[in-house]
């Protein structure tokens, strides 16, 4: 069973948009690294960004996936395609993670990092408007 929060709109609209907000700081502080051509610790602040998508958001999706997503469509059999597709926005975030991190491995951190920590960032923005529509109000 998935915890209180997970389970209400409003919480669970307070836990992604804090984790969407850090996102798009660090974000547009290695956009700012990378542009000024400071590669040592624009490596750094992408590494520090992978971590703050695997700890906040990934997990949360895990947390999700595993409790509140089967929850919804139990109590609700009508939501099984919607959770279909928010499970898929969680898999498309699982993969652009994994890419960077290949990127990273090879010391790479350019714009094609950044433009993909940037389409992190637009595809959780939608899931979580998506995924707010599924939720109760309290």
């Amino acid at each position: 069973m998935s915890g209180p929060a997970l389970r209400h709109a409003d919480s669970h609209s307070a836990i992604h948009e804090a984790a969407l907000n850090e996102a798009r700081e660090l974000t547009n502080l290695l956009d700012r690294l990378v542009n000024d051509n400071i590669l040592d610790k624009a490596l750094e602040v992408a590494y520090v960004i992978v971590e703050h998508w695997q700890t906040r958001t990934l997990q949360h999706a895990a947390s999700e996936e595993s409790g509140l997503y089967k929850e919804l469509v139990e109590s609700d059999p009508s939501k099984k395609d919607a959770i279909i597709e928010l499970t898929r926005d969680h898999d498309l975030l699982r993969l652009l993670v994994k890419e960077i991190k290949v990127l990273l491995q090879n010391k790479q951190v350019d714009d094609e990092v950044v433009q993909r920590f940037q389409a992190l960032i637009l595809v959780d923005q939608l899931h979580n408007e998506a995924e707010e529509k599924i939720l109760p109000e309290h």
